[in-house]
């Protein structure tokens, strides 16, 4: 089995590198792993940090750039051209997510329970930083939108840790560009039928000023997303 570790990157040279060494060093079994930068059009150094590491382990992490910055939709699509595992997993290149949790994600999978693992922020309330009042109420109601329209049970629709079997993704037509990546895959998923496993994480939240990069036009993007997903 191979798991296919996808980071969309864009300008966040302040991290990408420690995030890549901390998933490189990811202790994942007997589980064959793929590290997959899509660096979407930096104008910082992050191109330049991700090479560096990228030479260094050449079999295990691949780069691929687009000229221009489109979005994380577009980057995330484009880490699922190359990806080749039979396991497919969205990291942020930021510090937010620990990797060391892919085993909390790969655990149900491994064991059947689930072909789709999302890591919801809000189910360990030991494990995390205190999440703005604002942060918290926008992604409540956009998790409860979904479990409307889709009929879900989710606490974390707009969680940054998705992990899926490869064969739940073939056929779903994503034409996501920005954050609209997170209601679009969880929309075509539940409308499929597909059983989302969710398992708590730890969650480590940054600010504005530290290279946050989500607004509030992001959630009335989402809201248009799952709306055209249910009724399209």
């Amino acid at each position: 089995m191979k798991l296919s570790v996808i980071i969309p990157v864009y300008n966040e040279e302040m991290t990408i590198g420690e995030l890549i060494d901390r998933v490189t060093r990811v202790d994942v079994g007997h589980i064959e792993m793929e590290v997959i930068v899509a660096n979407d059009g930096s104008t910082d150094t992050s191109e330049l940090i991700i090479e560096s590491r990228r030479a260094a382990r050449p079999e295990l992490i691949k780069l691929h750039s687009t000229p221009i910055n489109l979005g994380k939709g577009a980057a995330v699509r484009l880490g699922l051209h190359y990806a080749t595992g039979d396991l497919i997993l969205i990291q942020d290149a930021d510090l937010e997510l620990n990797p060391d949790e892919y085993h909390l994600l790969l655990a149900p999978v491994l064991a059947g329970e689930s072909d789709v693992v999302y890591g919801s922020r809000f189910l360990n309330k030991h494990k995390r930083r205190a999440i703005s009042s604002r942060t918290r109420l926008a992604n409540r109601f956009l998790t409860t939108l979904t479990n409307v329209l889709f009929r879900g049970k989710l606490t974390d629709m707009e969680t940054a840790y998705k992990l899926f079997r490869r064969e739940v993704l073939q056929g779903v037509r994503l034409r996501c560009v920005h954050f609209d990546f997170e209601p679009e895959i969880t929309g075509h998923l539940l409308k499929a039928g597909c059983r989302i496993k969710e398992v708590p994480i730890s969650y480590n939240p940054r600010r504005a000023d530290e290279g946050k990069k989500i607004s509030w036009v992001d959630g009335v993007e989402a809201i248009y997303t799952l709306l055209r997903v249910r009724f399209s």
